[in-house]
């Protein structure tokens, strides 16, 4: 079964994203339940720090062992962090 958390808001594509108020961020990830779908993940693209992201585009990728999968920004705005850890253990995703 997938654990959703309430304090987060979700998009059709198994996107979720969190917000803080002051100033303005927003994280972002991809569900418990798209991760379990995808299986073993084994290569994660991101956008570059500094890059412009458009809402409902696509802004990076997520290679499973049984597919490859679009990831789409949830809003427009500029990358100003990534999870760094993700760059050589993509398999971080699978985990809690």
């Amino acid at each position: 079964m997938s654990n959703i958390p309430a304090d987060l808001h979700y998009t059709k594509e198994h996107e979720w994203v969190a917000a803080t108020a002051t100033p303005l961020r927003i994280r972002m990830g991809i569900t418990d339940y798209a991760q379990g779908a995808l299986g073993d993940i084994v290569y994660v693209q991101m956008p570059k720090m500094g890059e412009a992201v458009v809402a409902d585009k696509v802004c990076g990728e997520v290679e499973s062992t049984k597919s490859v999968s679009e990831i789409f920004a949830p809003v427009t705005g500029t990358v100003v962090g990534i999870n760094e850890a993700l760059v050589n253990a993509p398999e971080l995703i699978n985990s809690d």
